[in-house]
């Protein structure tokens, strides 16, 4: 059991459960997201009783609370990564082989401050996600 990923469920106000602890460790150190089906047959053999409704219900309530991300395809299908990083940033996702990669900067303040001064309005959050194809599926000529 991994100490990190129990802090991190406690300091989200979540119980560390042991099929919310398998989530994370299946998610963390993979540099790729996987949907909820792949990480379902593969907590089946960990778990006798799982059902898949069980394996979303926790993905959402983990990415709810800000512990995994969130990632949205084109395809509309919903996947999940495990980000270490807590500090505002944004992602690069790739389509091809799926990797995920940290965007340090943000630059999304100047837009928050215009929208709120035209909405009279307050932003109180962005998501923002670029998609497109990794440097590596890029020199292997490989396109989606």
């Amino acid at each position: 059991m991994d100490q990190r990923h129990v802090q991190a469920l406690k300091q989200a106000g979540m119980k560390a459960t042991p099929k919310r602890l398998a989530i994370l460790d299946m998610l963390d150190g993979e540099s790729s997201f996987a949907s909820p089906e792949e990480l379902w047959k593969r907590l089946r053999d960990r778990f006798e009783r799982l059902g898949l409704p069980t394996v979303y219900r926790n993905l959402e309530e983990l990415a709810a609370s800000g512990v995994i991300t969130k990632v949205i395809h084109p395809n509309r299908q919903l996947y999940y990564f495990f980000c270490g990083n807590r500090e505002h940033h944004h992602h690069f996702v790739c389509l091809n082989c799926r990797k995920v990669e940290d965007i340090p900067s943000c630059g999304i303040e100047a837009l928050e401050r215009e929208v709120s001064g035209k909405t009279g309005g307050k932003v109180l959050s962005h998501i923002l996600q670029l998609n497109g194809l990794c440097g590596g599926c890029l020199e292997k000529g490989e396109n989606k």
